[in-house]
């Protein structure tokens, strides 16, 4: 059995902490605002993979706007599925934007495409 030196296990920690952080920034919604806001556009473009699925939705007077979606299997059991959208097609994306006001960037909680509605994280929805 090798035993680390002292060197290598506060390596191993900083590391560590740094993957925690990165993950914990990205994944959570530290870096959004509270109050939600809607965005209508047009999907340019669909990302199904992973970490998360997201669209860019071009709209008419803010450019185009990057919709982070839930992590694929949230994003799939709200029923938005490979082929439930296509570019070229009308959104409404009701979500969080970046805290950053120079980023173009929301999380979405909810999207309609068409007529079809999508609850990506039904219990974060604020509705008045």
């Amino acid at each position: 059995m090798r035993v680390l030196s002292r060197k290598q296990i506060v390596l191993c920690a900083a590391l560590a902490a740094s993957f925690a952080t990165g993950a914990a920034a990205h994944h959570g919604w530290s870096w959004a605002e509270a109050e939600q806001m809607e965005l209508r556009g047009t999907i340019q473009k669909i990302s199904m993979g992973g970490p998360h699925p997201a669209l860019d939705v071009a709209t008419v007077d803010d450019g185009v706007w990057r919709v982070e979606l839930g992590n694929p299997r949230q994003t799939e059991r709200s029923g938005f599925v490979e082929g439930s959208a296509k570019t070229g097609d009308p959104i409404i994306a009701i979500g969080n934007r970046s805290l950053d006001r120079n980023e173009k960037r929301m999380k979405a909680v909810r999207i309609t495409v068409g007529e079809k509605r999508y609850d990506i994280y039904p219990d974060r929805i604020q509705t008045n």
